[in-house]
């Protein structure tokens, strides 16, 4: 993103495509002009009268991403032959891909991020009775069979027991890393260096890759809104531009790890905004080139296959924004009692979580009537009919409003499966049956509700 603050430093763009793929213009052209007429007309229909201008530009917007939608595996195929005859174009820029938990990324939107701040005791180290027995073997037995394992975490929010499967290894966020994103606005919020009506203009050069709608309402160069409609539209609808922004306000990746370390938060990592980090899992260096509707996924095509199947396996061996599913649940109890945010700031954190549209069949569909959900979700990229990262972290409230913090991280899993849901599912019935059985034996473990 093009930036005046001092230290701002940019990568290079990518290299020229070769003649054999600028040989390739008619037929984009001719896949346009199919395109966009439907479109546009489609879009017209849609539109409330007041937009009716903005008709010719938004259809081409949309006609490029159903293009792209429609002819994905024909370009992604052609493009494969094509490196073969002119070699990687772009994966010699690649960035480096190793980054440890233990190495705190460096902040690519600020030259320095300051002194570190005081650490508050780590949740991890707090007294809790050990989880049902019931409950852990359970969890444990869960095997999908998937190429990776899946790391599972489930806390009773009030007592604080733990039942965990691979619950100490760090796996892909993914979008989940949008919430802490989201949390350190509401910090900052909280202590009056932001409001949530403040407003916030969107300019071209934020946008970002993939999911993005709030950038389709980005007109003459310009969409006005506010902290809160950011935070809403990129938890609710995992918006990459609106968290992007949002994490430019706060300050860059090194504000949000100090707001976790100042609460006391292992086990959680952030990397980058979503389109340098999505960049680097493929293989490609983000620059402002690629924010052009299309060109993203253009220039990832153009990579050689066997490259970018290195950067993936690479990306989901070391993530880069990784989090332990312990870490992730101690959070998100801490935030559920109070402990993160003011009382205000949690109830609208809490409140935008229950709206999430995202995953619906994921922890969510597995739960029986009568409990709810408060999640965000994460889901990486497909390659080679595989999709790498496939999350689901939420605040689960059973019946009689006792809850329970889960999160579900599969870091490769097969696209299209219905097997990659049925994990997310088993994982929120356990929980289930353990609350029902505790029910029927007249075993309370404590009051229930959230403590303020």
């Amino acid at each position: 993103m093009p930036s005046s603050r001092p230290g701002m430093i940019l990568p290079p763009p990518p290299p020229r495509p070769g003649l054999a793929w600028r040989a390739l213009g008619p037929f984009w052209m001719a896949a346009d002009a199919a395109w966009i007429a439907p479109a546009m007309a489609g879009y017209a229909l849609r539109t409330l009268p007041g937009r009716l201008r903005r008709a010719p530009e938004a259809a081409l917007d949309v006609a490029v991403s159903a293009l792209l939608l429609g002819f994905r595996r024909p370009v992604a195929t052609l493009s494969a032959a094509l490196a073969v005859t002119m070699g990687p174009i772009a994966a010699a820029g690649a960035a480096p891909l190793f980054r440890t938990l233990e190495t705190p990324p460096a902040s690519p939107l600020r030259k320095d991020a300051g002194p570190a701040p005081r650490r508050a005791p780590d949740l991890a180290t707090r007294p809790a009775p050990p989880a049902p027995p019931e409950l852990q073997a359970r969890l444990a037995s869960l095997d999908p069979g998937f190429a990776r394992p899946v790391g599972i975490a489930v806390m009773d929010v009030q007592s604080g027991w733990l039942a965990a499967a691979q619950g100490d290894r760090p796996f892909p966020q993914q979008s989940v890393s949008k919430l802490w994103v989201a949390l350190t606005i509401l910090d900052q919020v909280d202590a009056g260096r932001l409001t949530l009506d403040q407003p916030v203009i969107l300019t071209d050069a934020d946008r970002s890759v993939f999911n993005q709608p709030v950038t389709h309402l980005i007109e003459n160069g310009a969409f006005e809104t506010t902290v809160r409609d950011l935070i809403r539209r990129a938890l609710i609808q995992s918006d990459n531009a609106a968290n992007d922004k949002l994490m430019a306000l706060a300050g860059g990746p090194a504000a949000v790890q100090a707001f976790l370390a100042s609460r006391g938060i292992s086990g959680i990592r952030l990397a980058e905004d979503e389109r340098r980090l999505q960049s680097r899992i493929a293989g490609l260096t983000w620059s402002p080139e690629l924010s052009t509707y299309g060109a993203f996924e253009a220039a990832r095509a153009r990579l050689d296959p066997e490259a970018r199947a290195a950067s993936l396996q690479a990306y989901v061996e070391q993530p880069f924004d990784g989090a332990t599913p312990a870490g992730v649940v101690r959070a998100l109890a801490a935030l559920h009692r109070g402990e993160l945010l003011s009382p205000a700031s949690t109830d609208f954190v809490v409140e935008t979580l229950g709206r999430v549209t995202t995953g619906p069949m994921r922890l969510r569909g597995g739960l029986p009537p009568g409990w709810k959900a408060a999640h965000k979700t994460g889901t990486g990229q497909d390659f080679r009919g595989e999709t790498f990262g496939l999350n689901d972290v939420g605040l689960i409230t059973a019946p009689d409003g006792r809850t329970y913090a889960v999160a579900v991280l599969a870091p490769q899993v097969p696209k299209g499966s219905p097997e990659r849901l049925r994990v997310f599912q088993d994982v929120s019935a356990a929980l289930a049956a353990h609350w029902s059985g505790q029910a029927l034996a007249g075993a309370g473990e404590g009051p229930a509700g959230r403590a303020d």
